[in-house]
């Protein structure tokens, strides 16, 4: 193993050793089994104070155990290769230095690129088979120079489906085969000419380049039915989205229309709010100036509104809307006025008569039913008009005639 100037073996030292150390030239070093103590009997183990006898024996029998299945995996187990679905080399078992190489440049642990000369061909199509047959694909009698010599080499890939921490990745087998003898000696003692050789080489590199072809059309028939499944799929997904955009389209169309018309209703409920306000404005207006105080009661005989100078009447403030009127202290000396208001609602003929009120003012109280636009009574308005000085001139032109009259009588 080379190294670069930057690089270092660091703990592995027990696994390299160093050929050159200027040059970071190493060499892997030869599988040695770890010499373990040999098993002793049990009576010949002193018992320890917390550790009893019987976990002694084993423990021996474990050490022994695993020594074992290292040796026949590393004497006679053949060399394997785990790799995933890309060929990226993940565990290595056994020596597969005969098979698999460094290449020269920039460290690459893929199984195509490290594989030496006659296995990278045909392990790239049996490694393809493998992954799409999903089974063990086989290929024999593969040669590799080994030593100035040829050797003959099988290789088995097979996907592993268990155990389920595997499953996906690709197991690799190298497999050594001795030449016959006999086969041997009549290949040696043959004398065809050499042109031969070449055309049974050229046959079989044919008979490779036609396999690859035939795996690269089937990949590429697969990847195209993938392609048209996708292509469908795409075609619906886009058949879904111009139905949902002409959805859209009519949604927006039938939003737009019903944003005119809250926009025509919005313009209608404008003008009669301010129609409204002006109509409330001509008759606060008209209230004032009259100097009428009234009040409006609902069919129950509860107040619903009053206007201003109700309160110099009653004792009357905002928070009483929706009280019985007689409830409210008055001072009017107008006890039966809630009877008649009821009387009013029952025969819908209006009442009007004058009141006086503790402090001598006069008032003209008039109750009407409330008429709706519709002609449905929903209560009676009450008026008090202030008469007061009225009442006080009628005094004064009847005091005036009697006085008339009595020096007329005096006279005569």
């Amino acid at each position: 193993m080379f190294l670069g100037s930057a690089e270092t073996i660091n703990n592995l030292t027990d696994i390299f050793v160093s050929l050159d150390i200027k040059s970071k030239l190493f060499r892997r070093r030869e599988s040695i089994l770890a010499v373990e103590p040999p098993a002793l009997r049990a009576s010949l183990v002193p018992a320890l104070p917390e550790v009893s006898k019987e976990l002694t024996m084993p423990q021996s029998v474990i050490n022994l155990q695993t020594l074992a299945d290292r040796l026949l995996l590393q004497n006679f187990s053949p060399p394997a290769v785990l790799v995933n679905d890309r060929g990226d080399i993940l565990y290595i078992s056994g020596r597969t230095g005969k098979y698999l190489e460094p290449a020269a440049g920039k460290a690459n642990w893929n199984i195509f690129a490290m594989a030496r000369e006659g296995l990278r061909f045909d392990l790239d199509i049996s490694f393809k088979k493998a992954l799409r047959q999903k089974k063990a694909i086989t290929a024999r009698g593969l040669k590799i120079s080994v030593g100035g010599g040829t050797q003959s080499v099988d290789i088995t890939v097979q996907e592993i489906k268990e155990p389920e921490a595997l499953q996906g990745m690709v197991m690799i087998i190298f497999t050594d085969v001795a030449t016959p003898l006999e086969k041997t000696a009549k290949v040696s003692s043959r004398k065809g000419p050499a042109g031969n050789a070449r055309v049974r080489e050229l046959e079989k590199e044919i008979h490779q380049f036609r396999e690859q072809l035939q795996i690269t059309q089937e990949e590429m028939q697969s990847s195209q039915e993938e392609l048209k499944s996708t292509n469908e799929e795409l075609q619906s997904t886009n058949e879904e989205l111009q139905s949902t955009n002409e959805e859209l389209t009519t949604s927006r169309e039938e939003m737009q229309s019903m944003n005119e018309e809250l926009q025509t209703v919005n313009a209608e409920q404008l003008s009669k709010m301010d129609d409204l306000s002006r109509l409330n404005d001509d008759m606060r207006n008209l209230f004032n100036s009259t100097e009428i105080v009234t009040v409006f009661l609902d069919d129950e005989l509860r107040i619903l509104r009053f206007t201003p100078g109700a309160n110099k009447l009653f004792k009357l403030i905002p928070v009483d809307v929706g009280r019985q009127l007689s409830d409210i202290t008055s001072d009017l000396l107008y006890p039966r006025m809630t009877e008649e208001a009821r009387e009013v609602l029952r025969t819908l003929a209006f009442s009007e008569k004058q009141i006086t009120t503790n402090d001598g003012r006069w008032f003209s109280v008039r109750i009407m039913p409330y008429r709706t636009m519709e002609d449905v009574i929903c209560g009676v308005v009450i008026t008090f008009v202030n008469i007061t000085a009225a009442k006080k001139l009628e005094a004064q032109l009847r005091e005036e005639n009697a006085r008339l009259k009595n020096l007329l009588e005096a006279g005569g």
